[in-house]
Formats: structure tokens, sequence, C-alpha cells
């Protein structure tokens, strides 16, 4: 087997070329720009100190490199997955000590082996069990946890907590205790950040800047943000006025680190690795497979997983803490010409060169301009529409929202994606479990068979055609045999029932049963069962059954030849004599 399959930089590293090294290298300029202060702004959401971000955002990127298949897809700290993590950690340690940041090495380590384990065992369709809305549901409602959060910073005030509940309560008991300046500096900032997404590009484009770099440079805004308020805070001493600083920050390359291998530790951290490593994977994979769709790329689920994976295990052993692919610097990468993963390469180094000689210059960058570079981040997550849009289309699928959306806020993240995971599970096995079945009968004139409620159709009074639309299994098996009763009940003269299987994929034991029971119970009431339109699998199954030598009426290829046959078995017992 080719080693490039576990390693696609043999794949992508023997074609490259000085093209690619252009595209590549003014990518990672761009992107290590933008990644330097979303990187501390992460590190302080997660409660983890502010190198730790930049730390997270070096080895990882260089490990994904190595065996991610998405070609512009930049691997480093998340929103949401930050905020997990401070969940998480929170609940173990207090944060700025030595044990929180160990328990966010294991949290990585743990998340690191999880991934690497599904992926080696090609076990990325596991991803599938977390529904599209349950997702947005989730992630809508950490982004109004991660902006509540935030707002101590902006306001100067110490306050905790890990749902809005909480987090509100601890805030209006510390409203008293305000810090004017850092009010003014933190709105300022939010309120430039939030300008500068639509409208510095127009500005950008007035003097002169193509539609590509002023997008790019629009991207960029909160370096401004930070570069201004740093300054601010520096000449006008106003950490002296109690605005809280980032402080000194070690200049050195991410460091050695253990995780613990506490079993205590470990047992309090699998389930939010788990959840962690479910959200990281599907944010990721999801991102990843967009981007490349649109340069006809593919993506491999399983090795995704294998690449974030060893992301996190780098995290892990340099001082970082869970990390994943992140959407709005994925796109910035692609935007910017990336073309091969050595974009993140090139990246990871220009983080590396920051870290030894950048740091000094963000000792006064104020916490209340991280925190609004978060908060515009996640507002921008936040989709309440989903609600209206779930409501209108499926009452199930609005259920899971709505129970994703309140359990997040009301009782914190891993209750709410736990939530969300066993609703999403809840609601296909209550939809699997009441299958839509029809009664069908032939459109005049075809040799088509519809709804007899949605079409004008003929139908025959001897003769019941039943469409099941959905594979047969245990949870509705017994459903089957409720709705045939149900619609036999009112056809008399029945004689015939006949099972349209065009949508049936699989039939379990228990669906087999049911299908014995049904045939012997028309039996004893003189009434044949046949089956129509059976797939080759499906039949293959029943093959290995009874059922096919104790059926009492035949399989018919379609539904027409079915109809065709039993008319004309019909016609001479009613046709007048001589």
């Amino acid at each position: 087997m080719s080693l490039s399959r576990y390693f696609p930089i043999l794949d992508w590293g023997r074609r490259y070329d000085h093209t690619a090294f252009t595209g590549d290298a003014v990518a990672a300029v761009i992107v290590t720009i933008m990644l330097i202060p979303q990187s501390l702004a992460y590190a302080l959401l997660a409660g983890m100190p502010p190198e730790a971000g930049i730390y997270a955002s070096i080895a990882p990127i260089i490990l994904y490199a190595i065996f991610g298949t998405s070609r512009a897809l930049a691997v480093g700290p998340v929103a949401v997955v930050s905020l997990m993590t401070a969940a998480a950690v929170g609940n173990i340690a207090e944060s700025g000590t030595a044990g929180y940041v160990a328990a966010a090495l294991t949290l990585a380590f743990l998340s690191g082996a999880m991934l690497l384990a599904l992926g080696l065992f090609r076990l990325g369709f596991l991803a599938n069990f977390l529904s599209h809305p349950v997702i947005a549901g989730f992630i809508t409602a950490s982004g109004i946890l991660i902006a509540a959060s935030q707002l101590r910073h902006i306001l100067g005030i110490e306050a905790e907590g890990h749902t809005l509940i909480e987090i509100l309560t601890s805030l209006w008991a510390h409203l008293g205790e305000i810090n004017l300046m850092t009010v003014a500096l933190g709105v300022s900032a939010t309120a430039f950040l939030f300008w500068v997404r639509g409208g510095l590009k127009p500005l950008l484009r007035r003097f002169g800047l193509g539609p590509r770099m002023a997008d790019i440079g629009a991207r960029t805004g909160p370096v401004l943000a930070i570069v201004a308020t740093t300054l601010a805070v520096w000449a006008f001493d106003l950490g002296a006025w109690g605005v809280a600083i980032v402080g000194e920050v070690p200049q050195s390359l991410p460091p050695l680190t253990l995780p613990s291998f506490s079993p205590e530790l470990i047992s309090q951290l699998v389930v939010p690795a788990l959840l962690i490593s479910i959200i990281g994977f599907v944010e990721s994979i999801s991102v990843a497979q967009t981007l490349a769709a649109n340069k006809r790329q593919r993506i491999d689920p399983n090795q995704e997983l294998t690449g974030l994976g060893a992301a996190n295990l780098a995290a892990a052993f340099t001082g970082g803490f869970p990390v994943t692919g992140g959407f709005s610097r994925s796109v910035v990468n692609y935007d910017a010409g990336a073309e091969t993963p050595a974009a993140g390469v090139f990246t990871a180094l220009g983080l590396a060169l920051a870290a030894l000689f950048l740091t000094p210059l963000i000792h006064y960058l104020p916490k209340a301009t991280l925190a609004a570079t978060i908060i515009v981040a996640v507002l921008s997550l936040v989709d309440l529409s989903i609600l209206k849009r779930a409501w209108d289309f499926s009452r199930a699928d609005f259920a899971a929202v709505s129970v994703t959306i309140l359990l997040t806020l009301i009782a914190g993240v891993e209750t709410g994606v736990t939530a969300g995971v066993v609703t999403s599970i809840l609601v296909h096995l209550y939809k699997t479990s009441r299958p839509h079945m029809a009664v069908v009968g032939r459109v005049p004139g075809t040799e088509h068979f519809r709804n007899v409620l949605r079409h004008e159709v003929e139908t025959q009074p001897h003769v019941l055609s039943l469409r099941v639309d959905e594979s047969l299994y245990f949870p509705n098996a017994r459903y089957l045999e409720d709705q045939l009763a149900t619609f036999a009940a009112d056809k008399p003269e029945l004689t015939d029932v006949v099972l349209v299987f065009a949508a049936v994929n699989e039939v379990d034991l228990s669906a087999l049963e049911s299908l014995e029971a049904i045939n012997a119970r028309l039996r004893e009431a003189g009434i044949r069962l046949h089956l129509s339109e059976v797939k080759g699998p499906v039949m293959d199954r029943l093959k290995r059954s009874h059922l096919l030598d104790e059926l009492t009426g035949k399989i018919f290829l379609s539904q027409h030849e079915a109809a065709r046959e039993l008319d004309a078995e019909r016609k001479p017992a009613t046709a007048p004599s001589d």
C-alpha cells in the first residue's frame, strides 16, 4: 500500500514547485499576521497563558501539514474548542495555576489520541451522528456564551461562570467595580472591529486596492486594533489606571511539555476530550471539504482524523491546548493563494519568529482588545434564524436545535453538545420508527404508481399496494404490521396485498419476523402477500430465510407487473358467461 495514503506530504511534496512556493509564502505572511492576535485571544478564552496560544499554533500546524489532506486548512486554537477547554479544565483547577496548564495539556493529549485512533480504525463516519441542525445550534449557543464570558474583560471586572445564567449573575454582582478606562478601550476596539468587517474593504478599494487585497486587508483589521490600543496603554500608562494588560510573555520557542497521566485526571477529562474531538473534527472537515470542492480536490475524512490527532498530540507536548481547523483563517489562507499544506509550515515558522522576537511588543496589549477580537469573531457564528428555518422545515429538527441551544446556555457546553448528540439519535430513531407508508395506484396511461392521497390514480378494490419508504428494522417492524392492518381494514374485498420495496435497502431479523407474521396472518384471512421491486441485497438476505418458501404470493420485478398480473387473474372470474 502506498505510503502517501498515510503521509499525504509524500504526494504533494514531490510535485512542489516555485509557483506553489510563491503562493504558499504569500498566504503564510498574511495568515501569520492574522493568527498572532487570534492565538493570544483564544488562549485568553481557554484560560491559558497568552503564549500558549502561539505555542498551540506552531508544532500542530507542522504535524497537520505532514498527515492532513486539505491544501488550505489552517489548524490552531478556535473559539468553540477554546471555550470547551475552559469549561472542562475549569472544573478541575483554577485558571493561572500549574494544575490548570497540566490539565489542558492532558486534554489535548486525550483528544489527539482519540482522533488518531478513530483515523487508524477508519471511523470517521461516527461524526455523522451529529446532525447539521445540532451543530448549528451548538455553535450559536457557544457564540453567545463566549461573547458573554468576554464582557468581564471589556468592563474590567472579575466575573466567572460556565453557563449564561452564572456569567450574567456574576457580571451583575460586580457591576459596581467597572473600570471606565477599560470600558473606553474595549468598546472602542469592539466598535472598530465591527466597522472593519463592513467598512474597511470599501475604504481600501477607494484607495486603489484590488478586490482580493482589499478583502485580505479587511480580514487583518484586528492587528490595527491591537497596535493602536497597545500604543495607547504604553503612551498614557493606562496600566496604572487599572487597565488589565497581557504583561510579560516569554521570548522562546514552544517548550517540551508532558501531559499528566494521572488516572484520576484522565477519568475526569475523557468525556470532555471525546466531545472536543467530535466537535473539532466536524468543524474542521466541514471547512476542509468546502474549500477543497472549490478546486475539485479530495479530502479523506479518516486521514483528516489522523492529521488532527497528530496536531493535538503536538500541542500536548509543546505547551499548547486542544486545536482544530479554523474557519476564518482557513478562508484567508485559501483566498491568499495557499497551494499546499506547506503554507501552514511557513506560517508556523512565522509564528516561531514572533515568539522569539515580537513578544515584548505585546507587553502592554490590553486584555479588553483581545476580548473585543473574540466577541466580534464569535458573534458572526450566532445564527438564531436556524430556529425559524428548522421550525418551518421539520418540527423534529427544531426540537433538536432548541434542546441543544437551551441546554448549552443553561447547563454548559458539555451538557449541550451531549444533549445534541442524544437528541439527534433519538430524532433519527423516531423518524425511522414511524416510516412513511403510502397506498399507491397507477397513474392513468402510464406504468408509474403514486400515492392515492396526492394523485388521481387507478386502484383495484381487491388489491392493496403499500409502498414502504424506509428500510425495515427493529424500531419500525411492529409499525409496519399496524399500518398494514389499518389500510387493509378499509378494503372489505381484499384478496391480495403487495408491499412495494423500492425504497427498502435493509431488512433485519426483527423485520423479517414481522413479515413472516404478516404473511401468516393474511393467509388465515385468505389473503395473499406479494412483494415488488425488491432490491438485490434485500433479496439476497430474504433468500437466507424461510419467508420466500412460505410466501403465499409472488415476488414481482416491478409494481406494474404485479398490478397487471393480479388484474388479469381477477378478470376471468368476473367476466360474464356465454
